[in-house]
């Protein structure tokens, strides 16, 4: 156990071996660290393999100022990436990072290292008291959402979005890939995706546009569900040229499982086909696709992998609408 701020920190505290949410729970636990002021930032712990002191790092050449280097963790090597420096606040010194902790996460199929000044703790909440963060702000851009812990407010990092900025995503189908998935959606067809990432958004729509796809996007599942009512209600045609969902699982005010249970639910929605995209690929449990009710689940990000299921969604389209409308 390690002090920090007069709280307690355990370190090498849980392995993610399989999701702890519970269907319908709508639940999140978050860790709570700091970068070097009073502002307490937080990270799903579903991302979070486990947190371990600074383990010795070896510099790479020509890597952006945020990357500090790489480290041999128990015989697996990951880039370490300085937070403070990818959301634009002032780089760890070296007598600083001699006295930090690292945040080993697994997202994006990739395992790295977030550097970070100090661990407080495992809180747990309702996805309903997560909120988007403040427009307008200079934060916006490195956030998925905002909540108040104790009185004081917690900014949840957008990791899709450091790592594209700091790393790098492909964001292009192959060519041949591409060559047989392009075509398959009618020419009126729309997808609708969720997530609170920018990034995840745009990186899921730039796919969706090289298939002939249009995507309408929403940040959270509730928005979604809201927006697939309203069709319902007042412009049925608009709903017909759903042909699918793609959901992030990890969003404020309402998930991807919440969502789900709620399409199936709801008679007018529940032929939609539902697909879950998350960064959470070491955790998944292929239990909780089917027990919601959503039709398939892909790991983030890769384009080509997305495009399959895409397609395999609109070849079976015709086939879900029947199944989903016999008695």
């Amino acid at each position: 156990m390690a002090k920090n701020n007069g709280k307690l920190c355990p370190l090498n505290f849980f392995k993610v071996e399989s999701p702890r949410e519970k269907r319908g729970h709508n639940r999140l636990e978050l860790l709570v660290f700091g970068l070097g002021d009073d502002q307490r930032f937080g990270i799903n712990v579903f991302k979070v393999r486990e947190v371990i002191r600074c383990p010795k790092l070896t510099e790479v050449p020509k890597a952006t100022s945020a990357v500090r280097g790489i480290a041999d963790v128990r015989g697996h090597t990951m880039t370490i990436i300085d937070l403070s420096d990818a959301i634009g606040a002032p780089r760890m010194t070296a007598e600083q990072i001699a006295e930090s902790f690292v945040i080993i996460t697994e997202y994006n199929r990739a395992v790295q290292g977030f550097l970070v000044h100090s661990v407080d703790r495992i809180v747990n909440l309702s996805w309903k008291e997560v909120m988007p963060p403040p427009s307008g702000t200079n934060t916006s851009n490195f956030l998925t959402a905002v909540a108040r812990v104790d009185k004081v407010l917690v900014e949840i990092i957008d990791v899709e979005q450091i790592f594209s900025k700091v790393v790098g995503t492909k964001e292009e189908i192959s060519a041949d890939v591409l060559h047989d998935v392009r075509g398959l959606a009618a020419t009126d067809s729309i997808a609708l995706v969720a997530d609170d990432s920018l990034v995840a958004r745009n990186q899921v729509r730039n796919t969706l546009k090289q298939m002939g796809l249009e995507a309408v996007l929403a940040t959270n599942g509730k928005e979604a569900l809201d927006l697939l009512r309203r069709w319902a209600d007042e412009s049925p045609e608009q709903l017909a040229r759903v042909a699918f969902v793609i959901s992030d699982i990890e969003m404020p005010i309402m998930d991807g499982y919440a969502l789900t249970t709620q399409i199936r639910r709801d008679a007018r929605l529940k032929s939609l086909y539902v697909i879950l995209h998350s960064s959470l690929s070491g955790v998944f449990n292929e239990t909780m696709v089917k027990s919601v009710g959503a039709d398939r689940f892909i790991a983030k990000f890769h384009p080509d992998d997305l495009a399959r299921v895409v397609a395999e969604a609109l070849k079976n389209r015709p086939r879900h609408l029947a199944e989903s409308e016999s008695p």
